[in-house]
């Protein structure tokens, strides 16, 4: 049954799974950031947004669904990555959220949101910025040389991969702050990169990575398959979620099927299949994604890496690779389904075709036209709580050949 409104404090209702029913909220759940930090402008509210649920659940009636699952998960402490902003006077750095609508950080020191290893990662990096005397970067006079900083946590070390984003061409002027750094986090520390983002845009990351120490990638388990994250690399920041997403697609996928996955990123719906699968092709266009995805392959033994072949490019070049398959998989950015793989779909379509979307209004408006002309029927819509406290909700849509 769908999620139900209630107060903090309140079970609230997730799935008709009996296992994922109940996520008990804090009786008190308190946040010192807000405002005006603007991370969760639905703060201590239970489930997605009403609105959001509402939309998705006339969408199903219009489909003859009767009710969408919502699968929420943990209240507190679910995000593993994320990207603070660094500005501040030379001594004084601010690590933290841009408010709303400007540029000015509002430092989020005790983040609840946070795995807490996020947050002491932070303040060991805004010491590290004072003691090595880095200036924060000025967008104004765009000067300065600390930018941004990503923080990855992975799970089964429980240590921290650490980005440190930064105004300069090589990782010199950061060199004594990386330093520190290093020896500060010690045993929490999984790898230490520098990023080079020297244009002068809204863009976090720059092209240019250099490591200073660890590993090349964080590596997370979903379905059994070994993901492999480099720096770079899309990664979703609420793991307990993304697992039960994978495992949802893996129920919908018959053994023995061929599969043509868009979208694919590092693979962790693809590897994931790769043990019920015929055969797989996966298609990316992200450098540091491929190299991901890569990685995970080389870690398979050679009869499990020739069910795979991975097709670089945009899905708009590559669309025709969905001629065949017995299921379709696409998990596109939040623009939706490029309108070449639509075409593609409705002019051949699979018996099958699992839909991952994080856009709202683009997931919409796709469904529409996927289904309008009768060629492919919505068949099952359930709906996942990635980001808890925002408007934004997560669909995994199943569409049939009619």
């Amino acid at each position: 049954m769908a999620a139900a409104t209630g107060a903090a404090g309140t079970s609230v209702a997730s799935s008709t799974n009996p296992s994922l029913t109940r996520t008990p909220l804090p009786a008190l759940l308190e946040c010192s950031h807000r405002p005006p930090c603007p991370g969760c402008p639905r703060f201590g509210e239970p489930g997605i947004a009403p609105a959001v649920l509402d939309a998705l659940e006339a969408l199903a009636a219009a489909h003859g669904i009767r009710h969408v699952p919502v699968i929420t998960g943990a209240s507190t402490g679910f995000r593993q990555r994320a990207r603070l902003a660094i500005r501040g006077r030379q001594g004084a750095p601010k690590l933290g959220m841009f408010e709303l609508g400007s540029h000015r950080v509002v430092t989020i020191p005790n983040c609840v949101i946070h795995d807490p290893l996020i947050n002491r990662v932070a303040a060991v990096v805004r010491r590290a910025l004072i003691d090595a005397d880095v200036p924060p970067y000025v967008e104004s006079s765009h000067r300065g040389i600390a930018r941004y900083l990503q923080v990855v946590v992975e799970r089964a070390s429980g240590t921290a991969q650490v980005v440190l984003v930064g105004n300069a061409a090589t990782a010199e002027p950061l060199a004594g702050a990386l330093e520190l750094i290093r020896d500060r986090l010690g045993d929490e520390l999984h790898g230490l990169w520098f990023n080079s983002q020297c244009e002068r845009t809204n863009a976090i990351l720059g092209p240019h990575f250099e490591r200073w120490c660890g590993p090349e990638s964080v590596v997370e388990n979903f379905g059994g398959a070994t993901v492999h994250y480099p720096p770079g690399a899309f990664g979703q920041n609420n793991l307990e979620i993304a697992g039960r997403i994978v495992e949802h697609v893996r129920e919908r996928v018959p053994a023995g099927a061929s599969v043509a996955e868009f979208y694919a990123g590092v693979g962790a719906i693809g590897l994931s299949l790769l043990d019920r699968l015929q055969r797989i092709q996966m298609n990316e266009v992200a450098p540091q994604s491929l190299r991901g995805l890569a990685l995970g392959l080389d870690a398979l033994d050679a009869e499990v890496r020739a069910k795979v072949q991975v097709v670089a490019g945009p899905a708009a070049a590559n669309a025709a690779i969905a001629t065949g398959a017995d299921v379709v998989i696409a998990d596109p950015p939040r623009k939706g389904l490029d309108q070449e793989l639509k075409a593609q779909l409705l002019a051949h379509p699979p018996q099958q075709f699992i839909y991952v979307s994080c856009g709202l209004a683009s997931f919409l408006a796709d469904a529409a036209q996927l289904t309008a002309a009768g060629i492919l029927r919505l068949t099952d819509l359930s709906a996942f709580n990635l980001m808890p406290y925002t408007e934004h909700v997560e669909t995994v849509a199943c569409f049939a050949r009619a």
